[in-house]
């Protein structure tokens, strides 16, 4: 097979972005001024307006090449048909079955009545727990949720109960501990009744350390003798497991294999979520995915939300070399969404061989960060404006009510998408400081201080308002980004063997630390030889 950058299509686009380079944004805007209705994609109430990337109608013609000769149609056929996409683990990627209104296949059998009966049970659980039917050990009725897990059986449910807030039952308390650092255990549950609170233990395996200590710090916080049964749930493809800890199989939901933790917050994954805003408002959310699961699978490539947002993503990774992409929900409530699409797109596609296991070539997945706007503009948004880097930005931006508070809030996403793509002159800025009264001297010498180059691009998600319908949309947007960027780089997306390799080390590490014993690089064993010491002292101090 002929290499990804070795192809027809590549070298096209490669050849673009050499006569494309030297025109900066705001010539691209002078020549077009139907940009934006050429340059933005609707579906529903969600606009996705990219008419400030660096890109024209022919770049979009040429990454659909791309998708194209790269298979995108198969892949897409594929991953609806239940197939294993998942190469290295020989697993179907079906996530889109979690949130489906139709049956779906995975090895010729249909998945949609297991997915529904889970459903059912969620609603049990969640609707006894907020009308205070669900009660513990002494019979005091279940306030507090307390989700336990790490990474996609974390990351997910508790972005979207934070982003969901204004839906949540306020009589009912839903937290979340992922750290095996006991301090965050111990902040979480400071203020909270043993007799009142339940513990959902996440884990697909069931053997996840950071997840287990938790749980048994849980079992320890509720006092010997409490039966665990009334105080613990789980959601687990090991029954067994969960069993042997304690937890009965009726207080366990099954999280199918076809399912990647961090796909997962449509099923029982999401039970503190929905146990937070009730199974109603989870269902629209669900809802409001699968809307996009369907204009996913049936868009063509030019009218495709989440197949232009993976290749102006691709055009900026592998074409302008940007190393970055910067998320910023200009919403206090979707402030743990760059976290939540860290473990999205960097889990997914930070891979460096393709499923055949040769070298892919070119970048993949860029680093995302971000936080929540306006706080950011106080912060890293001076490197966008003046620093030396290209920072690609998804500015995502919940319209919300008419109130003078959230008129700014928006007026400063428009304002600073506006300013990056256009930029400050030095000419501009001299007749700034002049205006403003400094004296001709001055204003030369100053100017160049006040230079922005602009032509940073940036797209921007508009919506309304922050519902549970929007959300789903908006997070199945960006899952379906993550596939479609794996599918033309030719990595699996849905395997993390870098992870499992961090994990492996751990449990190696952890007994050799404790017995002093091992086999280590000159650096491990430097820093675990002060850390003996160190512990050692505090036994003398005792």
């Amino acid at each position: 097979m002929t290499p990804l950058t070795q192809t027809p299509e590549w070298l096209a686009l490669a050849k673009h972005r050499d006569t494309l380079a030297p025109r900066h944004l705001n010539d691209l805007f002078a020549a077009d001024p139907q940009r934006f209705s050429r340059l933005s994609l609707r579906l529903g109430e969600l606009l996705f307006d990219f008419s400030k990337q660096r890109i024209t109608a022919e770049t979009l013609q040429l990454l659909a090449k791309l998708a194209e000769a790269r298979g995108l149609a198969g892949f897409m056929r594929r991953m609806a048909n239940g197939k294993p996409i998942n190469s290295t683990e020989n697993r179907a990627a079906l996530h889109v079955a979690l949130r489906a209104g139709r049956p779906y296949r995975v090895n010729g059998t249909d998945v949609l009545p297991q997915v529904l009966d889970t459903r059912v049970r969620m609603r049990e659980l969640a609707n006894d727990i907020r009308s205070g039917a669900r009660c513990g050990a002494g019979g005091q009725p279940i306030r507090n949720v307390v989700n336990l897990g790490i990474g996609g059986s974390d990351l997910g449910p508790r972005m979207a109960t934070q982003a969901l807030g204004e839906y949540a039952d306020p009589g009912i308390k839903v937290r979340f501990v992922a750290n095996i650092d006991p301090a965050e255990f111990a902040s979480t549950v400071r203020d909270l009744d043993p007799a009142e609170t339940l513990f959902i233990l996440s884990s697909k395996t069931f053997g996840t350390q950071e997840t287990l200590a938790n749980a048994r710090a849980a079992k320890a916080w509720l006092g010997a003798g409490t039966d665990i049964d009334r105080h613990f749930v789980a959601v687990t493809n090991n029954l067994a497991a969960a069993e042997a800890f304690g937890i009965a199989r009726g207080n366990c939901f099954a999280l199918p294999e076809w399912v990647g933790g961090r796909f997962s917050m449509w099923s029982a994954i999401g039970l503190p979520l929905a146990c937070a805003i009730g199974m109603d408002a989870f269902e629209d959310m669900l809802a409001g995915a699968r809307k996009m699961d369907e204009h996913f699978l049936a868009a063509p490539l030019s009218a495709n939300l989440p197949a232009a947002m993976a290749l102006i993503g691709i055009w900026n990774i592998d074409f302008l070399n940007a190393e970055s992409l910067a998320v910023i929900p200009y919403s206090h409530r979707l402030g743990l969404l760059p976290a939540y699409l860290q473990q999205l797109e960097m889990e997914s596609n930070g891979k460096r061989v393709t499923h055949e296991g040769e070298p892919v070539g070119c970048a993949t997945a860029p680093v995302l960060w971000g936080m929540a706007g306006s706080v950011g503009q106080h912060a890293f948004h001076q490197l966008f404006y003046q620093g030396t880097r290209l920072t690609p930005i998804d500015f995502v931006v919940p319209v919300g009510d008419a109130s003078p508070e959230q008129e700014a809030l928006v007026a400063n996403a428009l304002a600073q998408s506006a300013a990056l793509m256009r930029g400050k002159p030095e000419e501009e800025a001299r007749r700034q400081l002049l205006a403003s009264g400094r004296p001709a001297a001055e204003a030369q010498r100053l100017a160049p201080h006040l230079v922005c180059p602009g032509n940073q691009p940036s797209s921007t998600l508009l919506m309304p308002a922050l519902t549970p319908r929007a959300l789903g949309g908006l997070i199945a947007l960006y899952e379906h980004k993550v596939a479609v960027q794996g599918c033309i780089w030719g990595v699996n997306s849905f395997d993390q063997w870098g992870v499992e390799h961090g994990k492996q080390m751990a449990r190696e590490i952890l007994p050799k630390m404790l017995s002093g014993e091992g086999d280590f690089d000159a650096s491990t064993a430097g820093l675990l030889a002060n850390i003996r010491k160190w512990q050692e002292g505090k036994r003398n101090e005792s």
